[in-house]
């Protein structure tokens, strides 16, 4: 098959527009590069990466200004449809990676919905981008032959929410890179030197906004017994986030909590590893790649029961539903002043981790395209 692939949402910036969606863009991509099956794939991206064994990807960059969210948008709907039909030969499928396909192509379609957490939390996001999301995803929902999403949950709100047949929805799972593992002590300890971290601390990770309950897990945090350990987030601003830092101040929390600001991926291993404990007790995920990262690490976890988050912890991390934070304080406490415990959830965790692959997702994304096709 020759596949084309609209990857705008690929990004390098250390931004949070490099966060989960960039992410598992990166990894599908790689995967697909070093694929054996005789596939070719033309990639549309803004701007072509330095590639480390993508032989079998051709990158067409859209140029820089596609990094701007209308400029993007009209591009996809005008701009792209024509260096379609300018390739040679055509493509048999074109898969757009983030919730859209160009009304101009006429050909099969797949598309990828990581999730719907702007219908499922409308609040969330600003009035303009929700409402594109919402009339987007609607429209390519009804003319893409097949849709993949990244977990059951999401598959069943797809399903439910966008009054999709279920048999044309799969679920292609992310993984932990091979970069998150456990890493040798005296290479932490090295880092937590350099660094000037605290013996034990928590860490949290991801982008500040409203849906990663981070406020939510600043009032759990207060809770905790004096002294109590560190914490501290990494994380790159997203929107609505002066609340985070309200909430620090009004709870005096300013001398134990520290934001880190967007962490390179390279880096994350090392925070994770350094961590006594993971918290993530997010509202919504589509996944929830950073409970993987961290247990892959060994790291014992603490998240939340919200929607596809059990399914990617398993029975490795303590699971507290999101607004419960008098638990969500208990346990984390519980797990920071029992050294068994995070032992058997560190072993539990890296057991966890290890079912999940970017290989088993690729399987699955070009299974979905031969059906795409067949159809």
């Amino acid at each position: 098959m020759h596949i084309a692939l609209n990857a705008q949402l690929l990004s390098f910036a250390e931004t949070y527009r490099s966060g989960g969606i960039s992410r598992v863009i990166y990894h599908l991509l790689a995967e697909l590069g070093r694929d054996g099956r005789g596939h070719t794939f033309d990639v549309f991206v803004p701007t072509a990466p330095a590639t480390n064994g993508w032989g079998k990807l051709s990158f067409h960059p859209s140029g820089s200004h596609t990094l701007k969210p209308a400029v993007r948008i009209a591009w996809e709907q005008t701009m792209l449809p024509r260096q379609l039909a300018a390739l040679k030969p055509r493509p048999d499928l074109l898969h757009g990676l983030a919730y859209a396909l160009p009304v101009g192509w006429a050909g099969p379609g797949v598309v990828t919905i990581y999730d719907l957490s702007f219908l499922r939390f409308p609040k969330a996001f600003n009035l303009t981008n929700r409402i594109y999301l919402t009339a987007t995803t609607r429209a390519t929902a009804r003319r893409a032959r097949r849709i993949l999403t990244i977990s059951e949950h999401a598959r069943r709100d797809i399903v439910r929410l966008l009054s999709v047949p279920e048999q044309r929805v799969d679920v292609t799972y992310p993984a932990a890179e091979e970069r998150y593992r456990l890493l040798p002590a005296l290479e932490v300890e090295i880092f937590r030197e350099a660094r000037k971290l605290p013996k034990d601390f928590v860490f949290a990770l991801g982008t500040l906004e409203p849906r990663k309950n981070l406020v939510g897990l600043l009032h759990a945090y207060a809770r905790l017994r004096a002294p109590r350990t560190p914490l501290y987030v990494a994380g790159g601003t997203g929107w609505r986030f002066s609340p985070i830092f309200d909430t620090v101040q009004q709870l005096g929390l300013q001398d134990d909590v520290h934001f880190l600001g967007f962490v390179p991926e390279d880096e994350l291993p090392l925070w994770y590893n350094a961590a006594r404990l993971f918290a993530f007790p997010s509202l919504y995920e589509g996944f929830g790649l950073p409970v993987l990262e961290a247990m892959a690490c060994g790291t014992p976890v603490v998240t939340s029961t919200a929607a596809s988050l059990p399914e990617v912890a398993g029975q490795a991390a303590v699971l507290i539903a999101p607004q419960d934070t008098n638990r969500l304080a208990q346990e984390m406490e519980r797990v920071l002043d029992d050294p068994q415990r995070q032992m058997e959830m560190r072993a539990a965790g890296r057991i966890q981790a290890s079912r999940f692959s970017w290989r088993a997702m690729t399987d699955q994304t070009i299974a979905s395209y031969e059906r795409a096709v067949g159809q």
